[in-house]
């Protein structure tokens, strides 16, 4: 075989416009008539979320590379201000799909049914008085208009919120001449109101947007002025938050003092309502230090996560996927407690399909078991109000030796982690924030419970996070086992985590930043060596994100040995499947559907022996290298030959899948010919969800 350059730029995907693809195939669940329209409207507000996080987080960095000039960073080289021109194409183009849905399919099938947005032009005289009398008592109190003149700063702007810029003509009650105010909207204020249903010509679900009250009334905050226009924006900044560990002598309160300096992060984004004026638009730009590529004009709300509200409107589970019970396992539901179904053999969860109850209950009766000595956790993301916390507080005030890792640099939980890390403490927790340099993103429990006079451990190990909301929206895996050397493994990380210490060699259990990246390389080496030998090669991986370049270079060298690689990769994925010579043997897929795809399962053929591994790590540098990972194998025949099934029904998807090409853009993948429709998601819940009638269990 000819000898290739596996480091060659083309033969990478840039992760940033990975990103982007993956926000176009959630863009086209919302599109898709057949997704219940409540739904449709979710994975619209969902595509929202994504790009803030993205203009937040990878676009701010880019930024800053390119006013630093820096060259491309990732294998494929691109120069940040190349890479950020074609981020503003394709956020353009993707912004743009994202309101011709709304106001051409989405508003007008949900008016159809009931729910209509009116536009102020479409009040009725008794709608327009009753608003007006609403803006005078709700909304007009709480504002502070800024007119803009020589002797004022342009105002502060907060990120993310609703702000409205207005032409003016005229002289103020000082005598001199303004051209221009800031209208900021208190983040205090409902962005939909909800029109009294006693009105005449007014439905129960009638809304309007805060914008356009605030627009049709503004000539009421400016007397004696005329307004030449009002027109809502939006400011995306630099979320990103900086603490340098080495030198700050207690993380939790910088943190804090970082979460509040980073609402007036430098700004990366303006999106503006479509028909303001250029010299407006342009006045704005200059404000904020952007360019004419970094102005987003939108033909509707500036916000549209904002329309999530709609989605929990009582009486409209018809416009929702269909409701299911997550089934309890037979093995759980049959034994007199938790403890004697995990002695009794390992278990596998398999969320959502089936219940994360039993991880709560597990936790809950830890704590109030009395022969239970202590209890340890890992705390990545958890969600407000959590059952979790709330139990291991209450193990911690009835004398439990409660141990927890908490992580305050879970991005966009940090504010909610830092209020659990506080709560546990008060209740007498022993409360880690983690390692320096490193988050700690392992999930895992281990309970130490006194039995017949002997110590027994239980461990329970996942590919998610200990946050019962998610649970119900992300598929994951959780395995239960009270394995002595799984449960020896987990101690000796935990033994880590809190002392600092080096661990013996693990024997169930790999760990990043240690040895996960060696043993997932190992496993990829030995699969080409198995081909060179006469025997099969397989590999499949289960991932969120496929980033690291050497291990994409050992995917590129086993494809080229003969090894047959299936990928399921959610998201980012920068390996280029079905180049000739580099990548032929490489198949990429994404699954979008109801849930999130969120599991981590890696797979080898291993000359017959199947080696089968879960995993809270994604093939990603900071996986590898920046963070605490576990990965575990799977050891019982029938949980691994479940792990296989469920794996197969990802790669036989003909409905919610779909395939990378080399050039970095996906298709949807088709039923071919007579082959039956299928998707993986319908399928486990057809297979795992007793209750679930077939009509309901339709691709979603």
């Amino acid at each position: 075989m000819d000898i290739v350059n596996l480091k060659l730029p083309d033969y990478y995907i840039n992760r940033e416009l990975s990103a982007l693809e993956f926000s176009r195939r959630v863009l086209h669940q919302a599109a898709d008539p057949a997704t219940p329209l409540l739904e449709r409207l979710k994975f619209l507000c969902i595509v929202s979320a994504n790009l803030d996080e993205f203009f937040e987080i990878r676009v701010s960095g880019l930024m800053q590379r390119a006013e630093l000039a820096s060259p491309g960073a990732g294998p494929d080289m691109l120069a940040p201000r190349e890479l950020l021109h074609e981020i503003s194409l394709r956020a353009h183009e993707l912004v743009a799909g994202q309101y011709q849905l709304l106001n051409e399919q989405l508003l007008p099938a949900l008016e159809a049914e009931g729910i209509r947005f009116i536009h102020r032009e479409g009040w009725s005289a008794g709608q327009r008085e009753w608003l007006r009398e609403y803006f005078v008592r709700e909304i007009e109190p709480i504002l502070s208009p800024v007119s803009l003149d020589s002797a004022r700063p342009f105002p502060r702007i907060l990120n993310k919120s609703l702000n409205f810029i207005v032409g003016l003509e005229g002289t103020h009650a000082f005598g001199r001449p303004v051209q221009r105010a800031i209208i900021q909207a208190p983040r205090s204020l409902p962005r939909l109101i909800r029109i009294d249903p006693g009105l005449p010509g007014t439905g129960p679900a009638d809304f309007v947007f805060l914008s356009s009250v605030i627009h049709a009334f503004v000539d009421e905050l400016f007397v004696g002025m005329a307004i030449s226009g009002c027109y809502q924006f939006r400011l995306t900044r630099n979320s990103d938050l900086y603490v340098d560990e080495e030198e700050v002598d207690d993380l939790l309160r910088a943190l804090e003092g970082e979460l509040i300096a980073s609402r007036y992060g430098a700004a990366v984004r303006l999106e503006i309502a479509h028909d303001c004026p250029a010299e407006l638009v342009d006045y704005l730009l200059e404000m904020f230090s952007l360019d004419e590529e970094d102005a987003y004009r939108v033909a509707g709300p500036v916000n549209l996560n904002r329309l999530m509200a709609i989605y929990d409107l009582p009486g409209r589970q018809h416009l929702k996927f269909p409701p299911f019970t997550p089934r309890v396992p037979q093995e759980i539901s049959d034994a007199d407690d938790i403890f004697a179904a995990i002695r009794r053999r390992d278990i596998l969860l398999h969320h959502p399909y089936e219940s994360f109850a039993p991880v709560l209950d597990f936790i809950s009766r830890s704590g109030q078991d009395p022969d239970v000595l202590s209890i340890k956790l890992t705390l990545y993301r958890t969600g407000h109000q959590s059952p979790i916390v709330d139990s291991l507080v209450m193990a911690a005030q009835a004398g439990k030796e409660v141990t927890v890792i908490v992580e305050l640099r879970a991005r966009f939980d940090e504010a909610e982690n830092i209020n659990l890390a506080n709560r546990l403490q008060e209740a007498g927790a022993h409360v880690i924030y983690g390692v320096v340099g490193y988050k700690t993103h392992c999930k895992m429990a281990l309970v130490v419970r006194r039995e017949g006079g002997r110590l027994q451990r239980y461990v329970h190990l996942g590919t998610g996070n200990y946050h019962p909301g998610t649970a119900r929206l992300y598929t994951d895996y959780g395995l239960f086992s009270a394995d002595p050397a799984l449960a020896e493994d987990v101690h000796q990380v935990f033994l880590q985590l809190t002392s600092l210490m080096r661990t013996p060699p693990l024997r169930r259990l790999h760990q990043a930043p240690f040895t996960l990246h060696r043993d997932i390389l190992a496993l990829i080496e030995q699969e080409i060596a198995n081909v060179a030998a006469g025997g099969n090669g397989h590999i499949i991986a289960r991932l969120n994100a496929l980033v690291e370049p050497e291990v994409i270079r050992a995917l590129y060298r086993a494809s080229g040995a003969g090894v047959v690689i299936d990928l399921v990769v959610r998201g980012l994925c920068c390996l280029r499947p079905g180049i000739p010579g580099v990548s032929d043997n490489i198949r990429v897929r994404s699954i979008v559907g109801r849930f999130l795809e969120h599991s981590r399962v890696y797979y080898f053929h291993a000359d017959g022996a199947e080696k089968v591994f879960l995993s809270s790590a994604d093939w990603m540098d900071r996986n590898f290298f920046r963070r605490v990972e576990i990965c575990f194998s799977i050891e019982h025949e029938d949980l691994r030959a479940r792990l296989l099934a469920d794996l197969d029904l990802c790669l036989s998807d003909n409905c919610q899948a779909w395939e990378l090409a080399p050039d970095g853009h996906y298709e949807l993948v088709q039923p071919e010919g007579h082959d039956a429709p299928r998707a993986c998601q319908a399928e486990l819940l057809r297979q795992l969800v007793g209750d679930f009638s077939p009509a309901s269990a339709r691709p979603a």
